[in-house]
């Protein structure tokens, strides 16, 4: 049924994306899941193939020290339709998965990174989201007022992406978090990219009616580095389509602990978040998020274990949300930042943005930096 709703879309010169990206973003009724391709059961799909990765790239232990499996035992796919596109379903050590939401809950939001809280608070007012949030979300009832952690966004390290320009510059900037920066070199080494350098991250803060808007990743200035984006809490609904948007996306589920590596012809393609898929009350977490974090990623390296006070207050959080990280590299080598900036919404249509259900949308709209493409 959705192929042919998504054919008919495209030979009419419609944009399929956003028809596609409206299907599923709907509540009333919910949509049909059945189409999604879903990387972490047996794929039966004839788009879907295996990618080889390389083994001699990573050792065991460089890969332990970042919590990852060793590449061999990772699972990786390709699409049909999509060179340079690398799924890789959940390859983390058990429980190392905690290290990492953690990070993006308590760490990387510190200062001197920057958040979509700073466009309209004080600096003071945010220096510390996480020490102002975790007592209310220890304690939270429905009728709590939401905490500063709960309105996060997004949050932008090392080259600091400017929402109005659209651009990175060499003056707004703070240094990369050197354990984000070993993960994904690690990761772009096992899809064949040696060297990467993780110069610039968008961590994006997903609530149950968030969506990211339809959009091309092209600000950075050299497009032959992959994209990579790590995914952790609640499933959602993942949207990759073509060079247009009349081309029509192909669905897929991202799960916790999931990476996807965008390069080649896929490093500037359209694509969305159109949902979060509501988790069952019986199983409100995944359950990789409930291990332990083991001896072998524990002993060395970067992984460290999360307190039971910490992951109290991450697992609440994660009940009803999602984050991800996107890793970039900006520059090529040799490359500076042009003296010139583009101007003011030069382009703004390949631009992402968060929207929200409910009557509070436009207002936190307003504050995501995001802008509205429904």
């Amino acid at each position: 049924m959705l192929g042919k709703m998504a054919a008919s879309v495209a030979e009419h010169g419609e944009d399929a994306f956003r028809k596609l990206f409206r299907f599923y973003k709907r509540r009333n009724p919910p949509p049909d899941f059945s189409q999604v391709i879903d990387f972490s059961k047996t794929v039966e799909n004839e788009r879907v193939f295996a990618t080889e990765l390389d083994l001699g790239s990573l050792s065991e232990e460089d890969a332990c020290a970042a919590g990852l499996r060793p590449v061999k035992d990772w699972r990786a796919f390709g699409l049909q339709g999509y060179p340079g596109f690398i799924f890789i379903s959940n390859p983390f050590l058990p429980g190392s998965q905690r290290y990492w939401v953690k990070q993006c809950l308590k760490t990387y939001p510190q200062k001197p990174n920057v958040c979509n809280l700073d466009m309209h608070m004080s600096p003071t007012e945010t220096e510390n989201i996480w020490e102002r949030s975790i007592e209310s979300i220890r304690r939270k009832g429905k009728r709590e007022p939401r905490t500063l952690l709960e309105k996060l966004r997004w949050v932008t390290l090392g080259y600091h992406y400017n929402w109005d320009t659209k651009t990175y510059s060499a003056d707004h900037y703070s240094p990369f978090p050197l354990d984000l920066h070993s993960l994904s070199q690690n990761v772009a080494a096992a899809c064949g990219f040696p060297g990467f350098k993780a110069e610039a991250g968008i961590l994006n803060y997903y609530r149950s009616d968030s969506s990211l808007g339809i959009h091309v990743d092209e600000s950075e200035l050299d497009h032959t580095w992959p994209l990579l984006s790590f995914s952790f809490g609640q499933t959602s609904v993942f949207l990759l389509g073509g060079t247009k948007r009349q081309d029509p996306p192909t669905a897929m589920f991202m799960r916790s602990g999931d990476i996807m590596v965008m390069s080649g012809s896929s490093r500037l393609l359209y694509h969305a978040v159109p949902c979060i898929i509501p988790a069952p009350a019986s199983d409100p977490l995944p359950s990789c998020l409930g291990q332990r974090l083991g001896k072998e990623a524990a002993s060395d390296g970067l992984i460290e274990e999360v307190s039971e006070e910490e992951w109290e207050v991450c697992s609440k959080y994660l009940l009803t949300s999602r984050v991800n990280m996107t890793v970039r590299q900006v520059l090529g080598p040799g490359q500076t930042f042009p003296t010139t900036l583009p101007r003011v919404g030069a382009v703004a249509e390949s631009s992402g943005y968060h929207e929200e259900s409910g009557q509070n949308a436009k207002k936190r709209k307003s504050e995501s930096g995001y802008e509205d493409d429904s």
